[in-house]
């Protein structure tokens, strides 16, 4: 039985020798090519390190390049990106009212519009020259667009769309006819003439404005704000026959002053009285006041006399003298 135990423990022992010869060569092996796989890719970073931290650099490099050259090529653009615009386009004074269909569109000094360009960071409104000259449209906005004032000036900002731009009526002519896109040279655009060729009475609002701005692909630098007109009425051109002139003319008939209608009561008064002109009516103003007032009796109030004499005044009188003369006595008298 001793000799059989041996010989199993024996056994036993050859059976396991051969299994842990194998497992330590496999073991020292694996270990051994870890850390040469280990140290291999320490090298092969350690090399290629400097290689990537070059490209990467130039990389970096060369993108920075491309968009510094950008921002050269357009200056424009760099500026609007990092600066409000202060440029705005404004007309240079108001129109003359009322306006009608058909008749030329004017300003209240009866002189063509005009279009500046100002810098509204300054308190005076100076034209600024840009460099090259640059095309302004010319359009008609509804009547209640209230876009925003400036310095007590109304201007149309950069928040604002075409939206409230009005187009003409459905089978129509253009609404506004004639030189609508103009050139800006040295900050002043002149206005050629425009005129409506409809009324404004189908409009909600019932009024228009004029504005203006800088025609799209004309121009490249800063924005320019746009500019546009108090809000109007545009009268039909039949209502022109029994317009008001501002100023009147000595010439001009009588009912042509304010509060005093054509073929009206009070017009009918002053002709049974020989008053047909403002010439006349003036005369009698300055020569005896109290009858003028007793012709046109108790329908005009003290505030409509005070209206129509007010305009009557305005009359341009022109430089034409009157030489009276008896004996040795001379008078110089003006038109009334």
């Amino acid at each position: 039985m001793a000799a059989k135990r041996f010989f199993n423990e024996s056994e036993s022992n050859q059976d396991d020798q051969p299994g842990e010869k194998r497992r330590r060569p496999r073991s020292f092996a694996s270990v051994i090519g870890e850390v040469v796989m280990v140290n291999s890719i320490q090298n092969i970073f350690s090399g290629l390190e400097p290689l990537l931290r070059r490209v990467v650099k130039e990389e970096v490099e060369n993108g920075l390049k491309r968009c510094s050259n950008s921002l050269t090529r357009s200056p424009s653009l760099r500026i609007q990106a990092l600066e409000p615009s202060s440029l705005r386009l404004i007309f240079s004074t108001k129109l003359s009212l009322p306006i009608f269909t058909g008749s030329k569109i004017a300003d209240i000094d009866n002189n063509p519009l005009h279009v500046l360009l100002v810098d509204k960071s300054c308190d005076s409104m100076i034209p600024i020259h840009l460099p090259h000259p640059i095309k302004i449209e010319i359009v008609v906005l509804d009547g209640d667009f209230h876009a925003g004032q400036d310095c007590g000036i109304e201007i149309w900002t950069s928040k604002d769309d075409d939206s409230k731009i009005v187009k003409e009526r459905t089978n129509k002519r253009p609404l506004l006819a004639g030189e609508l896109v103009v050139t800006l040279r040295n900050g002043v655009a002149p206005i050629g003439d425009i005129e409506f060729t409809n009324n404004s009475s189908w409009i909600r609002s019932r009024k228009f404005r004029l504005g203006a701005k800088v025609t799209p692909g004309s121009y490249q630098g800063v924005r320019i704000s746009e500019a546009m007109t108090e809000a109007f009425v545009v009268k039909d051109h039949r209502g022109e026959l029994y317009k008001k002139h501002h100023p009147p003319a000595l010439g001009d008939e009588v009912w042509r002053l304010e509060k005093i209608g054509k073929e009206g009561t009070f017009h009918k008064k002053l002709h049974s009285e020989g008053i047909n002109t403002v010439q006349e009516f003036l005369k009698l103003s300055v020569v005896h006041p109290q009858k003028l007032r007793k012709s046109l009796g108790p329908g005009m109030s003290e505030k409509m006399w005070e209206v129509t004499i007010r305009h009557a005044k305005t009359c341009v009188l022109g430089s034409k003298l009157y030489l009276f003369q008896r004996n040795e006595h001379i008078i110089i008298l003006n038109p009334i």
